[in-house]
């Protein structure tokens, strides 16, 4: 099947209040472009550099979205045309996009990583470091950013049970943050091989790749 195939496909099973995000990292602009040409304007890379390079290179109606871990000093090199970061794990990294936000005078929309895995490996704040800076003086005064959801990612595993309750344990997070910041509307939680459980969990937008693009090239 082409990548307009499994895009079509994809988008059926989709409910409309739920964003696609097409994970686009280490394919070629020619992938991208299919994507495109079938329709697809969100995509996800998790390398800034390579975003960059991809955004110079193609159409300028995409949004993209930086799907990855930001190191702050790589924030510069995206803050005049990114759409969304999701993973936003410490408020020094939020001060930075707002920062860089303020140079090309723009509000950049972000969302607050949660880490709700049993892995040690993937990042993301606790419910106490995010209440620390959602009720920060400082939080209040960032004018540049716009903190519009919350992103997480399960635990790799096969026990479904246990990435439910994840996905459970984030959209609590969530409806709890909804009373304290006004406008929230986005839940990025789900990838190509749990998205359907995801949106069932309450999902508003899934981050899928391989089920578009085929499996990654290296």
């Amino acid at each position: 099947m082409s990548i307009g195939d499994n895009l079509e496909k994809i988008k059926d099973s989709l409910p409309s209040e739920v964003t696609l995000v097409a994970v686009s990292k280490t394919k070629p602009v020619s992938d991208l472009l299919e994507a495109y040409d079938a329709g697809q304007r969100v995509f996800g890379e998790n390398k800034i550099q390579e975003m960059t390079q991809k955004w110079e290179a193609m159409p300028k109606d995409i949004h993209w979205h930086m799907i990855g871990h930001v190191q702050r000093n790589k924030v510069k090199y995206m803050a005049k045309f990114v759409s969304l970061i999701h993973g936003v794990d410490s408020f020094k990294l939020l001060k930075e996009i707002d920062k860089q936000a303020k140079r090309h005078n723009r509000v950049i929309d972000c969302l607050l990583q949660i880490h709700i895995a049993e892995e040690d490996t993937k990042f993301g704040l606790d419910e106490n470091e995010l209440n620390e800076i959602i009720t920060s003086e400082e939080f209040h005064q960032l004018e540049n950013i716009k903190v519009v959801g919350l992103m997480g990612m399960a635990t790799f595993t096969e026990n479904q049970e246990q990435i439910r309750r994840e996905f459970k344990q984030l959209k609590s997070i969530y409806t709890t943050l909804e009373k304290e910041i006004e406008n929230l509307g986005i839940l990025s939680m789900g990838m190509s091989g749990d998205y359907q459980m995801a949106i069932e969990e309450g999902s508003t937008m899934v981050r899928i790749g391989s089920s578009i693009f085929g499996t990654r090239n290296y």
